[in-house]
């Protein structure tokens, strides 16, 4: 199965946003992919409450396009993360991610549960839990015949292992991390803890990602890629709007978890 990571660089403007999404499912398909994985917040990157006051709208126009999209090329659509209302007093919202089928139809929703309230050096500092609120369905893993099992993540998750071991016990293959990453933390940590939860759990992983600046407050370390059961990276876009795309061959798989069946030799 032919995938790709697209890379975006998204900005407070729904419309440009969703028109280079499209643009880079168009190319993916034309390619010959038969999923395209779109990175965390690619339909609206910006001042989180900025984005919390617009979240009914984006989450619409975002739903919609995923489904319409996809039908339209018939290819599958990971879709990232857009803000969907969670409907309590005090408004909200979860950090969603879909993964539509070639059909137009929902496959597998998941809702962000670690959430970035960090400060890092340099005075950058972020409270995602001050509009967000923590995805309470738990590990989330949709399958078939053509994908295998496809375990749902975003961004912040991926410091979290015992979500991934939580989807590599409920058979993933691949594990789909959406990304926003800041440019201070990706440069340290993005490619080892890809590569390390890529290895722990012998599965391919697909990381679409956000590059560049982002209004007037964010700016992003890019490098969508996609890394297999081994932990070598199989394909990547270091800069730039594009894409990195790897042929997922099963038999890579079986073959590694033949030759280092560490997921059969736990004793925790």
């Amino acid at each position: 199965m032919k995938v790709a990571a697209l890379q975006m660089n998204s900005q407070p403007d729904l419309d440009y946003n969703l028109d280079q999404a499209y643009r880079l499912v168009r190319q993916a398909a034309f390619e010959g992919c038969r999923m395209a994985c779109l990175p965390e917040n690619f339909s609206w990157m910006a001042r989180p409450e900025e984005r919390a006051g617009r979240a009914a709208e984006i989450a619409s126009r975002s739903r919609a396009f995923l489904r319409e999209t996809s039908a339209e090329f018939d290819i599958w659509i990971a879709g990232g993360t857009y803000p969907e209302p969670d409907g309590a007093p005090g408004g909200l919202i979860f950090a969603r991610s879909e993964l539509v089928g070639p059909d137009g139809e929902l496959r597998a929703s998941y809702d962000k549960m670690h959430l970035f309230d960090v400060d890092l050096p340099g005075g950058e500092s972020y409270r995602e839990s001050d509009f967000i609120a923590p995805g309470q369905g738990g590990p989330t893993v949709s399958e078939d015949p053509e994908t295998g099992a496809v375990g749902l993540s975003v961004c912040y998750d991926l410091r979290f292992p015992e979500l991934y071991r939580a989807l590599s016990d409920r058979g993933a293959q691949m594990l789909l991390v959406p990304s926003a990453f800041t440019r201070t933390t990706g440069q340290a940590h993005w490619h080892p803890l890809l590569r390390a939860r890529a290895i722990e759990n012998t599965c391919w992983v697909v990381a679409a990602a956000q590059h560049g600046r982002h209004g007037d407050n964010r700016h992003t370390f890019g490098h969508a890629l996609i890394a297999d059961p081994w932990g070598e990276i199989s394909a990547e876009k270091p800069e730039g709007t594009g894409m990195a795309v790897a042929e997922l061959d099963p038999v890579r798989l079986e073959e590694v978890r033949r030759a280092l069946p560490s997921l059969k030799h736990r004793r925790l």
